[in-house]
């Protein structure tokens, strides 16, 4: 039985094809649930409280305004599925809310954000690549001092060695691509901003990265399509399957990638 191509590719979805194919199949073709995992609901918080920082006139965006933003952002987030169904209790909740404040807290020992201009947040970019479409979500996109495009990206996890610098900035490299792409220019800098440590990772795009970007995306495709043809997503044993929420569908783990598919047949068959 072939199975159906993904509608699209993005960065975490290149990011988890190249980390698991048989975990990318569960997550992305046959769309299995996964519980919602305290770090990246505390990093979803965090990205908020950010956003809402930069919705703020440049003079006023101070810690005590984001500590303002944060409060907002957990308001939102009090009924959202994602922290709802973490089932924290009161200890835990007020340990989440205080690790995300020590978040918020190390983003401003990287940067000023009374001297960014931004122009777009949260901001939605895709193109066509041939049959491919390519999209994703930049955090933040604003303009540098001379007028270039800047793309930055938040991330709450820990930052990578030198050895793996490069491979993390794939995503953003896949961002400076869409934004050549939609709009027409190539960002002059783009920057992971790793709030945990805190570090900055910076790099600037060239014609040659962007066309490596492409070519690499295309082949990840090609890969993904000879994969749902054939049926052929192997699992990719690692640490990181310490956190991985598909071990009982994984054959590493004993399990049958089979009733993968079962459960979604079964849930098709219902509507």
């Amino acid at each position: 039985m072939v199975l159906p191509l993904p509608t699209s590719l993005s960065p975490s979805k290149v990011a988890s094809f190249k980390d698991c194919a048989l975990a990318f199949r569960f997550s992305n073709i046959d769309r299995l649930p996964e519980p919602p995992s305290p770090a990246a609901t505390k990093g979803s918080l965090v990205h908020r409280a950010l956003e809402l920082l930069f919705c703020e006139p440049a003079p006023a965006r101070s810690l005590p305004t984001a500590l303002v933003c944060l409060d907002r952002a957990r308001a939102e987030f009090a009924t959202d599925p994602e922290f709802v169904g973490l089932e924290l209790d009161a200890g835990a909740a007020a340990e989440f809310a205080a690790d995300a404040e020590v978040l918020l807290r190390r983003y401003f020992t990287l940067e000023d954000p009374r001297t960014v201009h931004p122009i777009g947040l949260e901001l939605m970019l895709e193109a066509e690549v041939g049959s491919l479409k390519l999209r994703g979500i930049i955090d933040r996109l604003e303009l540098d001092a001379d007028g270039g495009l800047v793309v930055t990206d938040y991330k709450s996890g820990k930052a990578p060695g030198v050895m793996h610098e490069q491979s993390r900035l794939g995503g953003v490299h896949f961002y400076a691509f869409l934004c050549e792409r939609v709009l027409g220019r190539r960002p002059s800098r783009v920057q992971l901003l790793y709030l945990s440590e805190p570090v900055a990772i910076v790099a600037e795009p060239s014609a040659q990265s962007i066309r490596g970007l492409e070519q690499r995306t295309a082949a990840i495709w090609k890969a993904v399509e000879r994969a749902c043809a054939d049926e052929d997503f192997r699992p990719r044993p690692s640490p990181l399957c310490n956190w991985c929420s598909f071990q009982d569908y994984c054959p590493s783990f004993g399990g049958d990638p089979g009733r993968a598919r079962e459960l979604v047949t079964a849930g098709e068959a219902l509507l």
